[in-house]
């Protein structure tokens, strides 16, 4: 009896049935069938072999170099890891750029859809001020995910035909997007993942998205110049009363200010471009690429992985697993956030969360052995908060009565005091960066790598 029983289970198990073969399979469709599955299972195993290999290769050959990018989502690690490639793989780097079009077209579309929602809430602001019965009653605003108007409906959408409704008449020259600008993810689904070269994109392809923002690129210069647009970017508060706008989308402008070039027909990205684009991390990535030459130019090859690692709160604890075999840490620290808060709590300032990441890093003892280097990032932008008058004393209270300036600025010594503090006889390397100037970043880069060689082969006593 029980044996049945558990025949019985199994002939209704769901797997069981979606894997089995259809009843009213012919005998060729069942030869079929086995052929593929024969190939299917010689494939996984050509690449199970490919894997044991390249761990016994690993095991024999000199260790990898690892690098770990820890920091803050939005705090420049990907931007980091770019230069990385650019210096030691510039050819595999440029050749990604037929995917990075497809990036950068989409970080157009959501600038694009940020102004239309700015322009939504000043209207409603406007046409619904607060009852005054009801002095407590805040006016009501348009929410991002609530569905927009009829006027804000008619620009290019990165989805597919959900949105229906707009007014086509109000741009002639810009065809309805929600039917033509289909914005796929470039690395796993578009067919351009698989190019190696800008020449080998499809342009006659009636469903690229350069097609639809090439017919609306006369309007989005006209939206993103317009003097009314550009007074409301500089007043928009976000949620805690700062001015938020053109923080938030800061990386992005520099596409707006170039549409001209961005919005061609054959456009293909610069280094620069690429650099530039947003892209979230979400889970970890590792990238594989060899450096060419040892410490001081000796030729020397090391092979070298650097792990990218989504920021947000809520990936932090995929960390972990990756601390106890790492040379380094490049821990970014974005500076010019002093006056915004975390997108996943806005009760906590960016500026306090990277503090406070710190010094979770530096007090872990699984990394008690691992090499610290330090980047705070975004000087340019804290140079620029600072020059237009936001004062680091109103979110800073210990910074007190000094000059509002970046010479003043001198946010090292809290990053250093939390590693005395909490790990007293560590050394740690320590950078001022913009990550997206190349040549400044290149420059940092080769000194960490001279650096982080260098303790590789102490640690091999190879050298003293």
């Amino acid at each position: 009896m029980p044996t049945s029983k558990r025949l019985r289970v199994s002939e209704d198990d769901p797997l069981t049935r979606a894997i089995a073969p259809p009843s009213y399979e012919s005998p060729q469709e069942r030869d079929e069938r086995l052929a593929a599955e024969q190939e299917a299972k010689r494939v996984s195993d050509a690449i199970d072999e490919e894997l044991n290999r390249q761990r016994i290769s690993e095991k024999k050959g000199p260790k990898a170099i690892k690098i770990l990018l820890l920091g803050q989502s939005e705090s420049g690690k990907s931007t980091t890891l770019k230069n990385f490639q650019l210096m030691n793989s510039p050819k595999a780097f440029r050749s990604e750029r037929a995917s990075w079009r497809a990036v950068i077209q989409l970080n157009v579309v959501q600038s694009i859809h940020a102004i239309l929602d700015l322009m939504s809430k000043a209207h409603s602001s406007a046409h619904n001020p607060p009852i005054s019965s009801q002095p407590n009653t805040p006016p009501k605003e348009v929410s991002p995910t609530q569905p927009r108007s009829s006027q804000t409906q008619n620009a290019p959408s990165p989805v597919a035909t959900s949105r229906g409704g707009a007014n086509e008449e109000t741009s002639p020259q810009c065809p309805h997007p929600s039917s033509h600008l289909i914005l796929r993810n470039p690395f796993l689904f578009s067919k351009k993942s698989a190019c190696d070269s800008a020449d080998l994109i499809d342009w006659s392809d009636p469903d690229d998205p350069g097609v639809v923002l090439n017919a609306c690129a006369e309007d989005m210069k006209r939206l993103w110049t317009d003097p009314v647009i550009q007074a409301l970017m500089k007043v928009e508060k976000d949620e805690t009363g700062r001015n938020g706008w053109v923080v938030r989308f800061r990386a992005m402008i520099s596409f707006l200010d170039a549409l001209d070039r961005v919005t061609s027909p054959r456009y293909i990205p610069t280094d620069d471009d690429v650099l530039r684009a947003r892209l979230k991390t979400l889970g970890v990535s590792e990238h594989r690429f060899t450096m060419k030459t040892g410490p001081m130019g000796s030729p020397m090859s090391h092979d070298w992985r650097v792990f990218d690692v989504g920021g947000q709160r809520s990936l932090r604890a995929a960390w972990v697993p990756y601390f106890d075999d790492m040379n380094a840490i490049i821990f970014l620290a974005p500076i010019s956030c002093f006056d915004q808060v975390l997108q996943e709590d806005p009760s906590v300032n960016r500026l306090a969360d990277s503090f406070l990441l710190w010094k979770a890093i530096v007090s872990n003892p699984l990394l008690k052995k691992t090499e610290l280097i330090l980047f705070l990032n975004k000087c340019d932008i804290l140079r620029a908060k600072l020059a237009s008058g936001i004062r680091l004393a109103d979110y800073i209270v210990s910074y007190g009565s000094r000059p509002n300036d970046f010479e003043s600025a001198n946010l090292k010594k809290k990053f250093a005091g939390l590693l005395k503090e909490h790990s007293p006889e560590r050394l740690y390397y320590f950078h001022l960066t913009s990550v997206t100037d190349t040549k400044s970043t290149t420059y940092i880069l080769e000194n960490v790598q001279d650096v982080l060689v260098r303790d590789n082969l102490r640690r091999s006593a190879l050298v003293t």
